[in-house]
C-alpha cells in the first residue's frame, strides 16, 4: 500500500502540528478582527480602494447599489480596507454622536498626512494636527477669540459685505457665484487680518493664500503620494524624493505669506492703530496662551482656510434652493419686510424676530453640506460598538450626506429644502435633532474636532441672506422662447474635499425701486 510507505512523523511533532492547529484555531475564533461592522467584498490586497475612489455610493439610499457584499450591510455604518487601512463610513447621526461625541477622547485623532501636513505646513496647520499640547493650546486660543460673544466685534465687517454682496449681484447678476466667493474672501481676512476689503478675487495675498489651498487639497488626496502608503519613504535623502524638495520649498513661501500678514497686524498694534481683528487679540494674548509667533500666524491661516470657501460654498447652494423654491423665498421676504420694513437693511439686532430667516440658514446647512465627508476621525485605541469592533487607527467617516437626509432624523421630506422643519407650529426657532447640539445639522463636525469657527459662520450667513433677499429677486433665466432654463440642485461639482453647486446664471432684479440706492448709502456709511 502507498500509505504504508509514507515516513511516519514522530509522536512529538504530530503533537507539536496539532497544538498549533489549535492554537491557530482558537486564535482565529477569538479574534476580534471577525466582528468588525460589515462591509462590502474587496479586492486582493486592494481592498475597497478602487470603490471608494468613485464617491457616487455616498448618495445612493442602498449602499448594496454600489457595493457587492459579503454580509448584510448595516443601515448606521459600513467597515471597508483600503489597502490595509480599515475605514468606517458612519450614516447616522446617533451613531456619529455616540462615537465621536460621546468617545471623543479615543475618536479625535487624525489619519496622517506627511506631504500635506507634515512637509507642506511643518505640522503646524490645526486641521490635520494630531492630540497632544499644540492642539489643545490652538483649539483654546480658538474657541476664545471666537466665541458667541467675541464674534460680535466682527458684525460690522459681516453686514458691511452682506450690503456689498447685495449691491454687487442686483448691478451684474451674472458673476453671482464670483461676487458671493469675494465677499466672504473679504469677510474672513477682515476678521482674521483686519485687511482691507478685497474689490476682487484677483486680491495678490488672496491668490497666494487660494494656491497654497490648492496645493493642500492636492497633496491629501488618497493617492497623491506613495509615501503615505510606505512610511518608510520619509527616510529617502531630499535629492531622491522630489514631493520633499518642493514641500520644504513649500513651507517656506507659505510660513513666509503668514508671518507677513501678521507683521502687518504686529506694526499696527504698535502704532496704536488696530482694529478689532483675530490676530491682534491672539497676538496681545500670547504670553497666556503660549503661542509664539509662528504658532499664531499657522493658527490663522488655518482659520481662514476653514471658513472662506465653505461659507462661500454654503451660499452658493443657498441661492439654488431660492431659486428652485420662489414659495420659499417670498415666505422669507415677507418676514423681512414685516420687521425690518423697506427704509432700511436688516441687522444682528434684527436676528431675534427672524426666524425663518434663521430658519433658512439651518436648513442651507444641512440640505447641502458642503463637506460631505468631513475631516475624517481616527481612533486611538481599539473599540466596541454594539458588539462590533472598530480597531485602533481606524479611519472614520461620518456620511453627512445620508445623515443629513436620513427621514428617521429630519422626516420624510428630509430630502427636500423646507426650512419650516426648524420651526414649530406658531412659527418659532426649534433646535432640530438631540445629537446636533441645537444646529440642526452637523456640518460643524463632532467631539473636540468641532469648528471652532461656528459662530463665525453663522453670524456671516445669517446677515448675508436676510441682507440679500430684503434687496434683490432670484428668480429663473429664460431662453429665447420664454421658457425656463432647467436649474439643476442635484448634480455638484467635486472639487476634492467640497462639493458646490453647477454654475448657473439666475435673473436678480431689486425687489423695489428704492433698494440700489439705500445700499449704496450704507455703503457710503461704511466709509465714513
Amino acid at each position: 500500500m502507498i500509505l504504508d510507505n509514507l515516513p511516519q512523523l514522530p509522536v512529538p511533532c504530530v503533537a507539536l502540528i496539532t497544538t498549533l492547529i489549535i492554537v491557530l484555531a482558537v486564535r482565529y475564533v477569538r479574534s476580534p478582527w471577525r466582528k468588525v461592522p460589515p462591509g462590502p467584498m474587496g479586492l486582493p490586497i486592494l481592498g475597497n480602494a478602487l470603490q471608494l475612489h468613485d464617491k457616487a455610493w455616498m448618495f445612493e439610499k442602498d449602499s448594496k447599489q454600489k457595493f457587492s457584499l459579503r454580509r448584510e450591510i448595516s443601515e448606521h455604518m459600513m467597515y471597508l480596507n483600503a489597502l490595509g487601512q480599515s475605514i468606517l463610513v458612519i450614516n447616522n447621526l446617533k451613531t456619529a454622536y455616540e462615537l465621536l461625541d460621546r468617545r471623543a477622547n479615543i475618536y479625535s485623532g487624525r489619519p496622517r498626512f506627511i506631504v500635506a501636513h507634515e512637509t507642506f505646513c511643518g505640522g503646524l496647520l490645526m486641521v490635520f494636527m494630531q492630540c497632544g499640547d499644540l492642539l489643545r493650546r490652538y483649539r483654546r486660543a480658538s474657541h476664545e477669540m471666537l466665541s458667541k460673544v467675541a464674534v460680535r466685534d466682527y458684525h460690522p465687517i459681516f453686514r458691511k459685505e452682506a450690503v456689498l454682496l447685495s449691491c454687487a449681484i442686483v448691478k451684474s447678476p451674472d458673476a453671482l457665484d464670483k461676487h458671493i466667493e469675494r465677499a466672504s474672501a473679504s469677510a474672513v481676512m477682515s476678521m482674521l487680518y483686519d485687511y482691507p476689503t478685497l474689490e476682487d478675487e484677483h486680491d495678490k495675498t488672496l491668490t497666494e493664500i487660494h494656491a497654497f489651498l490648492d496645493r493642500m487639497s492636492a497633496a491629501s488626496a488618497p493617492g497623491a503620494h506613495l509615501v503615505e502608503l510606505f512610511h518608510w519613504m520619509i527616510h529617502i535623502p531630499e535629492r531622491f524624493a522630489k514631493w520633499k524638495r518642493e514641500g520644504m520649498e513649500y513651507f517656506k513661501q507659505h510660513s513666509a505669506m503668514f508671518k507677513g500678514l501678521l507683521d502687518t497686524v504686529s506694526k499696527n498694534i504698535t502704532k496704536g492703530s488696530e482694529r478689532p481683528s483675530v490676530s491682534a487679540s491672539l497676538i496681545k494674548d500670547s504670553n497666556r496662551s503660549g503661542l509664539s509667533n509662528t504658532d499664531i500666524a499657522w493658527l490663522v491661516g488655518a482659520l481662514y482656510s476653514a471658513g472662506s470657501e465653505t461659507t462661500a460654498t454654503t451660499l452658493a447652494w443657498w441661492t439654488r434652493a431660492m431659486i428652485a423654491h420662489p414659495e420659499i423665498q417670498k415666505r422669507a421676504q415677507d418676514e423681512l419686510d414685516a420687521i425690518v420694513g423697506r427704509s432700511r437693511t436688516p441687522t444682528f439686532a434684527d436676528a431675534p424676530t427672524l426666524p425663518y430667516i434663521q430658519a433658512l440658514v439651518k436648513e442651507s446647512l444641512r440640505w447641502r453640506p458642503v463637506l460631505p465627508l468631513g475631516i475624517p476621525h481616527t481612533t486611538t485605541v481599539d473599540d466596541w460598538y454594539e458588539g462590533m469592533f472598530i480597531p485602533k487607527g481606524t479611519l472614520c467617516l461620518v456620511n453627512l450626506w445620508q445623515c443629513h437626509h436620513d427621514p428617521t432624523s429630519y422626516g420624510p421630506d428630509a430630502e427636500s429644502f423646507n426650512p419650516e422643519r426648524f420651526l414649530d407650529e406658531e412659527g418659532r426657532l426649534i433646535p432640530g435633532p438631540a445629537e446636533t447640539r441645537d444646529d440642526g445639522h452637523s456640518s460643524y463636525g463632532f467631539g473636540r474636532r468641532l469648528c471652532v469657527g461656528k459662530h463665525a459662520a453663522n453670524d456671516s450667513l445669517f446677515i448675508s441672506i436676510a441682507t440679500v433677499l430684503w434687496a434683490a429677486q432670484l428668480e429663473h433665466t429664460r431662453d429665447a422662447s420664454g421658457k425656463e432654463v432647467p436649474l439643476d440642485t442635484e448634480t455638484y461639482v467635486d472639487t476634492g474635499v467640497i462639493f458646490k453647486p453647477l454654475p448657473y446664471k439666475c435673473k436678480i432684479t431689486p425687489r423695489f425701486p428704492e433698494a440700489p440706492s439705500l445700499l449704496m448709502e450704507e455703503i457710503e456709511l461704511s466709509k465714513a
